[in-house]
């Protein structure tokens, strides 16, 4: 059996790559770790490589389609590992999960509709309604025990006359895994108020060890799933993505939709290489994810022996870490300019993750989860464990 290196140091800087090379940009200076945007800096599997390298020989990139193959290696894996049983008449191409979810709202909603989703969430999920011109609700969850949980009386209230509930399952941030029960109270209450649901499922293959990823599709058909390879791999640049709906008449009107588009055609390297880490990849995914598994155990011991003072909710799936550190009693902005000028590591902005005023449609993003920040462990450990030695000295100050 084939051991993979996931301490292996690689460098990015200089290759394009919007994690490294965008932190002038983003952030101001260049020269900070970042444990930002939600990609991995581990090197993208050995057989996804080879397949891709296998299909460069042959020297013509004209029009193509997804093989049967592509389609025999998805369905095997959704079956296996989500007891999804589908074909691929039931699944559409998706070239990223963040356009699919501005399709499915354009196709099944109007300008001014109510959007609901759980906040602290994945920005895009804010934007998304907001610059579409839909109404965005927002329901916060609870932090009960380290992690997050829905609000039911809060849910079912903010549900009234929504369309669309767009759900981040595992969530994101901090990969709380919904389990059977919760999700089907959600599949009750959306259903009861003729609500769609939006399941975003693209950390589900990064579940870890001890917890189990459960696909809203098994509980409700009244859905549009999303999954990829793009994140359990990281081959995120590839743009593959897959969308899977039971009902037929919902996927009907989406899936013709995507047609008339013209948008989900696919291409080339997004077939190749999904196809050759959904055949081959479940030793690859073990070790990463035994790996991941350690590093959040890392993080966890850090921040109690070190720095008791940070309220973390850590991931049940996926590398994002959701960390508060308000009882430092440092301001937002101050938080902010230690991590980024002192610690010299780049976090993701917790104000980011939710709204200014929920009651309101005009609401502005931030300030709702001021000293939060989301951290990406998905890094070989002694880059991790640097990073977290900088956040604590700078806190010190």
């Amino acid at each position: 059996m084939k051991q993979y290196d996931f301490d292996e140091i690689i460098e990015r800087r200089g290759t394009d790559c919007f994690k490294w090379d965008a932190l002038q940009a983003m952030y101001g200076r260049g020269d900070v770790t970042p444990m930002w945007v939600a990609d991995m800096d581990f090197r993208s599997p050995d057989f996804v490589m080879e397949a891709l390298r296998k299909r460069c020989e042959h020297e013509v990139l004209g029009y193509t389609m997804p093989s049967k193959g592509y389609w025999q290696a998805v369905t095997a894996w959704l079956e296996k590992r989500y007891n999804i049983q589908t074909t691929k008449e039931s699944l559409h191409f998706i070239p990223g999960i963040v356009a699919g979810i501005s399709y499915a709202l354009l196709c099944l909603t109007q300008p001014g509709d109510k959007v609901l989703v759980t906040t602290p969430v994945y920005p895009p999920f804010l934007n998304l309604p907001k610059d579409s011109g839909r109404t965005l609700v927002c329901s916060p969850l609870k932090i009960t025990n380290g992690r997050f949980e829905i609000d039911f009386d809060n849910f079912e209230q903010k549900i009234e006359d929504c369309k669309v509930f767009i759900m981040s399952n595992p969530h994101n941030p901090a990969g709380t895994v919904w389990g059977e029960e919760v999700l089907r109270r959600v599949a009750d209450i959306c259903e009861r108020h003729n609500v769609i649901v939006i399941s975003d499922e693209i950390h589900a293959d990064l579940t870890l060890p001890g917890h189990t990823h459960v696909s809203y599709s098994t509980v409700s058909d009244k859905s549009i799933t999303f999954m990829a390879p793009s994140k359990t791999f990281n081959i995120a640049g590839l743009g593959s993505s897959v969308c899977f709906i039971r009902d037929e008449n919902l996927r009907k009107r989406f899936f013709c939709w995507l047609d008339a588009l013209g948008v989900a055609g696919g291409n080339i390297f997004a077939f190749t290489a999904a196809e050759a880490a959904f055949a081959h990849g479940e030793e690859w995914l073990r070790q990463m994810l035994e790996y991941l598994n350690n590093n959040v155990q890392a993080l966890d011991n850090h921040l109690k022996t070190r720095m008791p003072k940070v309220k973390a909710v850590l991931p049940e799936a996926s590398y994002l870490a959701w960390l508060d550190f308000s009882d430092y009693g440092l301001t937002h902005e101050q938080l902010k300019d230690r991590l980024l000028n002192e610690a010299k590591v780049a976090l993701n902005d917790g104000t980011t993750f939710g709204v200014r005023d929920h009651k309101e449609a005009t609401a502005e993003i931030g300030k709702d989860y001021e000293c939060c920040f989301r951290l990406n462990l998905g890094c070989p450990r002694t880059m991790l464990l640097d990073a977290l030695n900088r956040i604590e000295k700078a806190l010190k100050c």
